[in-house]
């Protein structure tokens, strides 16, 4: 399992021109699923995606997690693009990202799980629909952890 963590100002996705879901200071978490993902790789991310230091403390420094940023809220948007293997040529393949009979269970309990960990509501898009999503990303901080690498 892959996942990109975006500090934000604010950030939103909307299905067909309507907002699905609206966060303002937080995180966009963008969640790449593949068929040798397991419960342990759910809870791995999730404790550390709570956890992270990237929020500023009263001097500036990156030093808080989420939970301890008032007001702060999750968007969690699954993305199987973020499993593009391009080593070969200059079309992305996506063989390694999971169909949808495996991927969705996955991506709901990922959800249910930060949610635990988190403990407010996450917010979500829409899984296999047409996003379009927006962001102010802070800093920026970007952060791509993956699974099985444990980083």
């Amino acid at each position: 399992m892959r996942i990109v963590i975006q500090r934000c100002r604010r950030a939103s996705v909307a299905i067909g021109g309507r907002l699905k879901s609206s966060i303002g200071a937080g995180m966009l978490v963008l969640v790449g699923v593949e068929d040798a993902d397991t419960e342990e790789d759910i809870d791995w991310l999730c404790r550390k995606t709570v956890a992270l230091r990237i929020f500023d403390d009263e001097q500036g420094v990156m030093n808080l997690p989420v939970t301890e940023v008032s007001d702060s809220g999750i968007l969690v948007v699954s993305q199987f693009t973020l499993m593009a293997s391009t080593k070969k040529g200059n079309r992305p393949s996506y063989i390694h990202a999971s169909k949808p009979d495996f991927a969705v269970p996955m991506y709901e309990r990922f959800v249910a799980r930060l949610q635990e960990f988190f403990g407010k509501p996450v917010l979500t898009g829409e899984f296999g629909a047409d996003m379009q999503v927006e962001l102010i990303n802070d800093g920026p901080v970007t952060i791509l952890i993956d699974s099985h690498r444990r980083e």
